[in-house]
């Protein structure tokens, strides 16, 4: 699938096009953290000339799930992931260059190898802080995600 941002900005484009063409890309992923922007534009405003809120929650969730395929992928094992909730903040009028970053990598790794080793699906919260370019938190996302292996 990916592994690296490129492959996940090329990802996006075919599989999540809507994320894509409102200018969400990957800009670093790692096993313990990923970085992700999306720039306000008039292609992803609300009437209030700021980022729409569900533009920031598909670069919020691109933040947490792009972790959740790389550590899926590297165990080598069929593995179902799925979000099961989420709940968000605004803080502030999000305009500009918006940079999620998600830092819950450890989780995920934690989650992965407990279905692996008991069959049982288990869930993890996620969070991702967008900030603008002076550093303030626009918006805070939380993802409750799902893994199971598959049969």
């Amino acid at each position: 699938m990916a592994s690296s941002a490129s492959k996940f900005n090329t990802f996006t484009f075919f599989k999540l096009p809507s994320a894509w063409w409102c200018g969400v890309r990957v800009k670093s992923i790692d096993s313990k953290k990923t970085v992700t922007t999306v720039t306000h534009r008039w292609v992803n405003q609300n009437p209030f000339k700021s980022m729409f809120w569900a533009v920031q929650g598909m670069a919020a969730e691109l933040s947490t799930g792009a972790m959740v395929i790389n550590q899926i992928q590297d165990s080598g094992r069929k593995i179902s992931m799925l979000v099961l909730n989420n709940n968000a903040n605004f803080s502030k009028k999000a305009t500009g260059k918006i940079t999620f970053t998600c830092e819950d990598g450890h989780l995920v790794a934690d989650a992965i190898q407990k279905t692996i080793e008991t069959g049982e699906g288990q869930t993890i919260w996620m969070k991702s802080v967008g900030v603008n370019t002076d550093g303030v938190v626009v918006s805070t996302f939380n993802f409750e995600w799902t893994v199971k292996l598959k049969k």
